[in-house]
Protein backbone atom coordinates (compact mmCIF):
# COMPACT_ATOMS: atom_id res chain seq x y z
CA UNK A 1 0.00 0.00 0.00
CA UNK A 2 1.61 3.27 -0.97
CA UNK A 3 2.50 6.14 1.66
CA UNK A 4 0.71 8.64 2.55
CA UNK A 5 2.59 12.07 1.51
CA UNK A 6 2.37 15.31 3.55
CA UNK A 7 0.63 17.17 1.10
CA UNK A 8 -1.98 14.23 0.32
CA UNK A 9 -2.56 14.54 4.35
CA UNK A 10 -2.56 18.42 3.78
CA UNK A 11 -5.26 18.22 0.83
CA UNK A 12 -7.31 15.61 2.38
CA UNK A 13 -7.70 17.61 5.71
CA UNK A 14 -8.87 20.55 3.56
CA UNK A 15 -11.46 18.35 1.97
CA UNK A 16 -12.42 17.32 5.24
CA UNK A 17 -12.71 21.09 6.43
CA UNK A 18 -14.59 22.40 3.22
CA UNK A 19 -17.38 19.58 2.99
CA UNK A 20 -17.79 20.11 6.68
CA UNK A 21 -17.89 23.87 6.12
CA UNK A 22 -20.65 23.53 3.35
CA UNK A 23 -22.47 20.68 5.12
CA UNK A 24 -22.53 22.33 8.86
CA UNK A 25 -23.62 25.58 7.98
CA UNK A 26 -26.38 24.13 5.69
CA UNK A 27 -27.36 21.43 8.16
CA UNK A 28 -26.01 22.28 11.57
CA UNK A 29 -22.94 20.65 13.81
CA UNK A 30 -24.79 17.87 15.44
CA UNK A 31 -26.98 17.00 12.33
CA UNK A 32 -23.89 16.13 10.63
CA UNK A 33 -22.43 12.75 11.40
CA UNK A 34 -18.64 11.73 10.67
CA UNK A 35 -19.52 8.88 8.31
CA UNK A 36 -21.56 11.20 5.53
CA UNK A 37 -19.11 13.88 6.01
CA UNK A 38 -15.86 12.00 5.50
CA UNK A 39 -17.87 10.88 2.20
CA UNK A 40 -18.40 13.73 0.95
CA UNK A 41 -15.45 15.00 1.61
CA UNK A 42 -14.32 11.24 -0.60
CA UNK A 43 -12.71 9.57 2.29
CA UNK A 44 -13.71 6.73 4.29
CA UNK A 45 -14.92 7.23 7.80
CA UNK A 46 -12.39 5.42 9.86
CA UNK A 47 -9.74 8.66 8.72
CA UNK A 48 -11.15 11.20 10.69
CA UNK A 49 -9.65 10.57 13.65
CA UNK A 50 -5.99 10.96 11.94
CA UNK A 51 -7.27 14.94 11.40
CA UNK A 52 -9.01 15.99 13.68
CA UNK A 53 -9.74 14.61 17.25
CA UNK A 54 -13.14 15.39 17.75
CA UNK A 55 -16.11 16.82 15.96
CA UNK A 56 -15.93 19.71 17.55
CA UNK A 57 -12.49 20.17 16.93
CA UNK A 58 -13.02 20.01 12.90
CA UNK A 59 -15.84 22.59 13.65
CA UNK A 60 -13.82 25.45 15.49
CA UNK A 61 -11.56 24.86 12.54
CA UNK A 62 -14.76 25.33 9.89
CA UNK A 63 -15.43 28.59 12.01
CA UNK A 64 -11.91 29.79 11.91
CA UNK A 65 -11.45 29.03 8.22
CA UNK A 66 -15.05 30.39 6.91
CA UNK A 67 -14.51 33.41 8.85
CA UNK A 68 -11.52 34.11 7.61
CA UNK A 69 -12.95 33.45 3.92
CA UNK A 70 -15.26 35.82 4.25
CA UNK A 71 -13.41 38.18 6.10
CA UNK A 72 -11.23 38.16 2.92
CA UNK A 73 -14.42 39.14 1.00
CA UNK A 74 -14.90 42.34 3.54
CA UNK A 75 -11.15 43.18 3.61
CA UNK A 76 -11.70 43.03 -0.79
CA UNK A 77 -14.73 45.15 -0.90
CA UNK A 78 -12.51 48.08 1.13
CA UNK A 79 -9.73 47.87 -1.32
CA UNK A 80 -11.73 48.52 -4.29
CA UNK A 81 -13.01 51.72 -2.96
CA UNK A 82 -14.00 53.12 -6.54
CA UNK A 83 -16.13 50.39 -7.16
CA UNK A 84 -18.91 51.71 -9.49
CA UNK A 85 -21.47 49.52 -7.04
CA UNK A 86 -21.09 52.47 -4.09
CA UNK A 87 -19.00 52.83 -1.43
CA UNK A 88 -17.46 49.70 0.42
CA UNK A 89 -20.14 48.88 3.38
CA UNK A 90 -23.27 49.32 1.39
CA UNK A 91 -21.55 46.82 -0.98
CA UNK A 92 -20.80 44.15 1.61
CA UNK A 93 -24.87 45.26 3.32
CA UNK A 94 -26.06 44.79 -0.34
CA UNK A 95 -24.19 41.53 -0.91
CA UNK A 96 -24.80 40.13 2.63
CA UNK A 97 -28.52 40.71 2.61
CA UNK A 98 -28.95 39.43 -1.03
CA UNK A 99 -31.71 36.84 -2.43
CA UNK A 100 -28.95 34.65 -3.56
CA UNK A 101 -26.97 34.42 -0.20
CA UNK A 102 -30.25 34.13 1.64
CA UNK A 103 -30.82 31.05 -0.75
CA UNK A 104 -27.08 29.45 -0.32
CA UNK A 105 -26.64 28.90 3.18
CA UNK A 106 -23.63 26.01 2.35
CA UNK A 107 -21.71 28.89 1.16
CA UNK A 108 -22.71 31.47 2.68
CA UNK A 109 -21.20 33.45 5.64
CA UNK A 110 -20.49 32.02 8.95
CA UNK A 111 -22.41 34.32 10.89
CA UNK A 112 -25.39 33.62 10.01
CA UNK A 113 -24.97 29.91 9.33
CA UNK A 114 -23.43 28.72 12.32
CA UNK A 115 -24.71 31.08 14.71
CA UNK A 116 -27.48 28.82 16.41
CA UNK A 117 -24.57 25.99 16.82
CA UNK A 118 -22.07 28.36 18.08
CA UNK A 119 -24.46 29.49 20.83
CA UNK A 120 -25.30 25.69 22.09
CA UNK A 121 -21.26 23.83 21.49
CA UNK A 122 -18.59 24.06 23.95
CA UNK A 123 -16.03 27.24 24.55
CA UNK A 124 -13.75 25.95 21.67
CA UNK A 125 -16.69 26.58 18.89
CA UNK A 126 -17.88 29.92 20.55
CA UNK A 127 -13.86 31.12 21.12
CA UNK A 128 -13.53 30.40 17.15
CA UNK A 129 -17.36 32.24 16.67
CA UNK A 130 -16.06 35.16 18.92
CA UNK A 131 -12.71 35.74 17.38
CA UNK A 132 -14.79 35.88 14.11
CA UNK A 133 -17.45 38.10 15.50
CA UNK A 134 -14.05 40.45 16.72
CA UNK A 135 -12.95 40.38 12.54
CA UNK A 136 -16.17 41.97 11.17
CA UNK A 137 -16.56 44.19 13.80
CA UNK A 138 -13.01 45.77 13.62
CA UNK A 139 -13.45 45.77 9.81
CA UNK A 140 -16.72 47.22 9.84
CA UNK A 141 -15.35 49.78 12.67
CA UNK A 142 -12.03 50.92 10.86
CA UNK A 143 -14.52 51.34 7.78
CA UNK A 144 -17.32 53.07 9.72
CA UNK A 145 -14.53 55.28 10.83
CA UNK A 146 -12.83 55.87 7.19
CA UNK A 147 -16.06 56.76 5.59
CA UNK A 148 -16.73 59.51 8.59
CA UNK A 149 -13.39 60.99 8.11
CA UNK A 150 -12.33 61.12 11.80
CA UNK A 151 -15.95 62.71 13.01
CA UNK A 152 -16.91 59.86 15.24
CA UNK A 153 -14.58 58.44 18.15
CA UNK A 154 -13.18 54.56 18.08
CA UNK A 155 -16.27 54.14 20.65
CA UNK A 156 -19.07 55.23 18.13
CA UNK A 157 -16.95 52.92 15.00
CA UNK A 158 -17.63 50.09 17.76
CA UNK A 159 -20.71 50.95 18.28
CA UNK A 160 -22.02 51.42 15.08
CA UNK A 161 -20.19 48.15 13.56
CA UNK A 162 -21.69 46.24 16.79
CA UNK A 163 -25.32 47.66 15.24
CA UNK A 164 -24.25 46.79 11.69
CA UNK A 165 -23.17 43.10 12.56
CA UNK A 166 -26.13 42.54 14.51
CA UNK A 167 -28.81 43.77 11.42
CA UNK A 168 -26.93 42.09 8.80
CA UNK A 169 -26.88 38.43 11.11
CA UNK A 170 -30.65 39.28 12.31
CA UNK A 171 -31.63 40.00 9.09
CA UNK A 172 -30.48 37.07 7.67
CA UNK A 173 -31.48 34.30 10.62
CA UNK A 174 -35.22 35.78 10.07
CA UNK A 175 -34.87 35.69 5.90
CA UNK A 176 -33.69 32.11 6.13
CA UNK A 177 -36.37 31.17 8.48
CA UNK A 178 -39.08 31.47 6.82
CA UNK A 179 -38.08 31.86 3.10
CA UNK A 180 -40.02 28.46 2.41
CA UNK A 181 -43.66 29.37 3.65
CA UNK A 182 -43.38 33.01 3.49
CA UNK A 183 -40.95 33.68 0.54
CA UNK A 184 -42.86 37.83 0.60
CA UNK A 185 -42.06 38.09 4.23
CA UNK A 186 -38.32 37.07 4.08
CA UNK A 187 -37.88 39.19 0.72
CA UNK A 188 -39.35 41.97 2.85
CA UNK A 189 -36.93 41.19 5.44
CA UNK A 190 -34.32 41.47 3.13
CA UNK A 191 -35.13 44.76 1.41
CA UNK A 192 -36.21 46.93 4.32
CA UNK A 193 -32.78 45.98 6.44
CA UNK A 194 -30.99 46.49 3.04
CA UNK A 195 -32.12 49.98 2.95
CA UNK A 196 -31.59 50.83 6.77
CA UNK A 197 -28.92 48.40 7.61
CA UNK A 198 -26.45 51.52 7.93
CA UNK A 199 -29.03 53.99 9.51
Amino acid sequence: MPRITKEDKARNRQNIVEAAGRMFRAQGIDTVGIADLMKEAGLTHGGFYNHFASKDDLAAEVCNASFAASLGVLEQAVEEEDDPGGPPLRRVVDDYLSVAHRDAPDGGCPSASLVTDAGRHNDTIQRSYAAGVEGYLAGFAAELAREQDGESTPQQARDRAVLLLSRLVGAMVLARAVRHVRPGLSDEILRTCRAHALD
